[in-house]
């Protein structure tokens, strides 16, 4: 049997004519970028976080960056970042010329440990940006209070977390602001790059969508020295048509979970970890094995595909060699990233496929 590690097929086959329909509304319009599949998806989206506010812009990367730019946090600042997390996270911070703090996760759960925040906070610390990684919520009433004592800014990375909740308050509503990333493989994916800020903000919600139109909050007329970010209509369309359909899938989602928590009894492998105040959406269900590559080595060789999520922590990245941050320094970022696998997980995998994959974890 061949399982790929992630297929669009069984969504986009139940979905098929609602995004040509989508497609032709858009065509038949003629009007490409901020149009009213934008504001209604917008709109539809900020519903279902449970936020004042969403702004549609390109991508998640630009999402967080924007975030922090409208926060003010630039040049001399330090932003505190989970050392374990997709590197769009650090980027977002350098992007606006402040610089990463980066602080250990919980090896349980993968995400930043509140308990490790407040020693990283120094005089230039500005902001903390969790992350909740792999769909399952950071513990955010900690991470609150130590904001809130040290007057910090908090900006959700909630990239791969669309409907998460945190003790029944969906992720992104936490902080001062939250971006989301809308590329495919996402819980709620466009059919290219695409992205959202949500806040309950007014003030920075507008400086946020003029920040992404070349800092315009009028045709011709530039009040900041913006950028050029924007959810155009045609991914708009298509994500007003996946959102409704996205909590049913998440909660096919913790099915196959389960199935893989209940079903791999291998002692050699650590199945993940869920704390009682998170409801996870797995947009990654990720195991541990000290023999990780043996391991990919042998669901390969059966026709099952993986990923490592992510093989180089972000402190031994080439681009952040000038950070001087040596290996060694970071050591639970490190452990994570060098036995940490992604198996098979999307919508529409069958009970056979689970078992499968189950069945060859198990026989490793």
């Amino acid at each position: 049997m061949k399982i790929p590690f992630v297929s669009f097929l069984p969504m986009e086959k139940e979905l098929n004519s609602d995004l040509r329909g989508a497609f032709d509304r858009v065509f038949t319009r003629s009007w490409y970028i901020e149009g009213a599949e934008d504001e209604a998806f917008e709109k539809a989206f900020a519903e279902y976080c449970g936020a004042k506010y969403c702004i549609g812009v390109g991508n998640g990367l630009d999402a967080l960056m924007l975030a922090l730019k409208a926060l003010g946090i630039g040049e001399g600042d330090e932003v505190i970042v989970p050392s374990n997390t997709y590197i769009a996270t650090a980027l977002a911070v350098t992007y606006v010329g402040a610089t990463p703090v980066f602080v250990e996760p919980d090896i349980r759960t993968f995400n930043i440990n509140p308990e490790l925040i407040e020693a990283a906070i120094t005089e230039k610390t500005r902001a903390i940006m969790p992350v909740h990684l792999y769909g399952q919520a950071c513990d955010m009433d900690p991470i609150m209070e130590v904001a809130k004592k040290h007057g910090l800014k908090v900006v959700e990375d909630c990239a791969q977390a669309h409907g998460a909740t945190y003790k029944g308050q969906k992720v992104g509503t936490f902080g001062d602001a939250a971006g989301f990333s809308f590329y495919p493989g996402k819980n709620l994916g466009a059919l290219g790059d695409a992205g959202a800020v949500v806040t309950n903000n007014k003030e920075l919600a507008d400086m946020i969508r003029a920040l992404g139109n070349y800092g315009s909050d009028y045709k011709y007329h530039h009040i900041y020295k913006g950028n050029n970010s924007r959810l155009d209509e045609l991914q708009a369309a298509f994500l007003g048509v996946k959102l409704p359909h996205l909590e049913r899938m998440n909660v096919e989602r913790r099915r196959i979970a389960a199935l893989y928590s209940d079903g791999i009894k291998n002692p050699k492998v650590i199945t993940p970890y869920i704390p009682d105040y998170t409801v996870p959406v797995w947009h990654i269900y990720g195991i541990r094995c000290a023999e990780r590559d043996a391991l990919e080595k042998h669901l390969n060789d059966k026709g099952i595909r993986t990923n490592k999520h992510y093989p180089i922590p972000m402190h031994l990245q080439e681009c952040y060699k000038d950070l001087n941050i040596t290996k060694g320094s970071l050591p639970i970022a490190e452990e994570i990233s060098s036995t940490e696998l992604s198996i098979p997980m999307y919508y529409g995998m069958t009970d056979e496929e689970i078992q499968y994959v189950t069945d060859a974890i198990n026989e490793f």
